[in-house]
């Protein structure tokens, strides 16, 4: 091309140009990964956040010194709690916060072989979905695979935890009759069930967040393949 060609291109169309090339280098980058590279290093990410999440969440204070998973009252007895605190039963309201999440990081540990599980039965179609999906598709992953099975793993030893605390009985009594008029959540109306869900809900959150970060830094997991898989996609 000489120069009057080349002066002639106006900086819109260069810049579709340049687009045009990085998208197809992208495709080209992509269509070098076999269906089994791009499984298998799936795989092998969602079982990294997995454990990881395990591990940070399945300690003390896993959940009660983590900001983004700590198990807070019912929002129904939030009123009734300052009001409580007021006449000095403070330290109760603390007893029983402190329980729910001490029986929160007492239960994750059971999860491991759930989450492992699920990533080695999974097939093509839970691959794509996850491939193209957004920020949530890990925890929905995980959630439609465990959250049925692990929630009745979890709910005995959240009951045995709980049931230490003499506030957990008095909050079924309030909270049952509370959800006999409706206003309380059916969900909420156990101490234990909401437990048991609120610890779900944390532990998929942070599956979530150690999956991003091997999307965002694949090359820090020291893994050839998730570099490859996750460096493509990138």
């Amino acid at each position: 091309m000489d120069r009057r060609q080349f002066n002639s291109i106006t900086v819109p169309a260069l810049a579709a140009i340049l687009a045009m090339a990085q998208e197809q280098a992208l495709a080209l980058s992509l269509s070098d990964l076999t269906n089994a590279e791009a499984s298998t290093g799936l795989k092998a990410a969602l079982e990294k956040g997995a454990r990881s999440a395990v591990e940070i969440l399945g300690k003390t204070d896993g959940f009660l010194g983590n900001e983004k998973v700590r198990i807070p009252l019912p929002s129904f007895l939030e009123d009734a709690s300052k009001l409580l605190r007021t006449f000095g039963q403070g330290a109760r309201i603390d007893e029983l916060i402190a329980a729910m999440n001490r029986a929160a990081e007492a239960a994750v540990p059971t999860a491991k072989d759930f989450l492992v599980g699920a990533v080695k039965s999974m097939n093509v179609t839970d691959a794509k979905k996850i491939l193209a999906g957004g920020e949530t598709s890990v925890t929905t992953f995980f959630a439609e695979k465990t959250r049925a099975p692990l929630a009745v793993k979890f709910l005995p030893v959240v009951t045995k935890a709980t049931l230490k605390v003499g506030l957990a009985d008095k909050y079924n009594q309030v909270a049952g009759k509370a959800a006999d008029f409706g206003l309380v959540k059916k969900e909420d109306a156990n101490i234990q069930q909401y437990v048991t869900g609120k610890t779900l809900d944390g532990l998929y959150l942070m599956i979530g967040e150690e999956e991003k970060k091997i999307r965002q830094d694949p090359v820090g997991t020291g893994s050839a393949l998730l570099k490859k898989v996750f460096g493509a996609l990138n």
